[in-house]
């Protein structure tokens, strides 16, 4: 421990579509609060970040916008993205008069260079002395505790709000990825659309996202579960209720699920035998938001005979991995993302 690593403070994020995560070296996980910033589209304004800025999505005035500035993963708005991090970085950032933190970012394992110098700049830009970066998959693989630097294969799932990260993982690298950018948001959708083709009643995203997490499920359930909706009938304009069951949301979401389940197909196709051996005996790791659908770990073995288990606390491996890494800056340096500074 150098004197600079007690006046600086040292963050890991995992920056995610949905959700970011914070954690503070020594500390642990300090901040989790939904991607989303509420802007007054007037003057630019932001109003509010966060937990707070979620609330409003969908039921904003006209001149109030909630933005979710990453998409699929990626930052899609490159200005309400700093202005994200640097709020989260405050935040969590105690002593004002340190010297700038270290950051450890996780982005998708398939973004490109103008992407990641995009998470660069914006961290940088927000606080930051030194930004490193590291690959979703690997950070939810260390984070989970696998030996991601041993030569046994071990291979992740790691379904976010904006993508579907499939990786093998060997040897402080990544033999083989498959990122995909159908997960969570994805999943709620299909529910929308299910509802608007079939019922004719149109619900907002919330509302979707609150089905998928209550009776949405990837597997027949030993007791199949219904629930009340309530949205804007189509046909007569007016709200209606309408009472669903988790069989007809389990069709709804059949598309985006199979689509998943192609992915992890070809992950498997494109595997090392060597590899491909190893995973037979340790079996597949679910981690990400998307883990905690029901039945999907069920529906997995079903489609590939692999052992297939769900990490403990799935939304937080990614961010515990960039801890961790923090935690060990010399062991991890392997896994971290070089950066062609131009």
């Amino acid at each position: 421990m150098g004197f600079f690593d007690l006046i600086s403070n040292d963050i890991g994020i995992d920056l995610g579509t949905a959700n970011t995560l914070v954690f503070v070296r020594g500390v642990g996980i300090v901040l989790n609060e939904p991607s989303v910033v509420a802007v007054d589209t007037s003057n630019k304004k932001v109003l509010a970040i966060g937990a707070s800025a979620k609330e409003m999505v969908g039921r904003t005035p006209g001149e109030i916008s909630a933005i979710r500035p990453l998409k699929d993963g990626v930052i899609a708005d490159f200005e309400i993205t700093e202005r994200l991090l640097s709020d989260f970085i405050k935040r969590v950032v105690r002593h004002k008069y340190l010297m700038k933190p270290r950051i450890v970012i996780s982005v998708p394992s398939g973004i490109t260079e103008v992407e990641k110098r995009a998470v660069r700049d914006s961290a940088e830009n927000a606080g930051a002395r030194e930004v490193y970066l590291i690959q979703e998959p690997m950070a939810a693989a260390i984070g989970v505790g696998l030996p991601v630097d041993r030569p046994t294969g071990s291979m992740i799932i790691d379904i976010g709000g904006g993508t579907s990260e499939i990786a093998v993982i060997a040897l402080n690298g990544i033999v083989n990825n498959t990122s995909i950018r159908i997960a969570g948001d994805e999943l709620d959708e299909a529910i929308v659309l299910y509802l608007k083709k079939n019922y004719n009643l149109l619900i907002g995203a919330l509302t979707a996202e609150e089905i998928k997490i209550k009776i949405g499920s990837a597997f027949p359930l030993e007791k199949e579960e219904s629930m009340e909706i309530k949205g804007r009938d189509l046909v007569a304009g007016v709200p209606k209720t309408l009472k669903i069951s988790s069989v007809q949301i389990r069709e709804a979401l059949s598309e985006p699920i199979n689509a998943i389940i192609e992915a992890v197909r070809q992950a498997l196709e494109r595997t090392p035998p060597e590899l491909a051996a190893d995973i037979l005996d340790r079996g597949i790791i679910l981690t990400g938001g998307g883990a905690l659908l029901r039945g999907l770990d069920k529906r997995l073995r079903q489609e590939t005979n692999l052992p297939v288990n769900v990490a403990e606390d799935p939304l937080t491996c990614v961010v515990r991995g960039t801890g961790k890494v923090l935690e060990n800056m010399a062991q991890y340096s392997k896994v971290l993302i070089k950066s062609r500074r131009d």
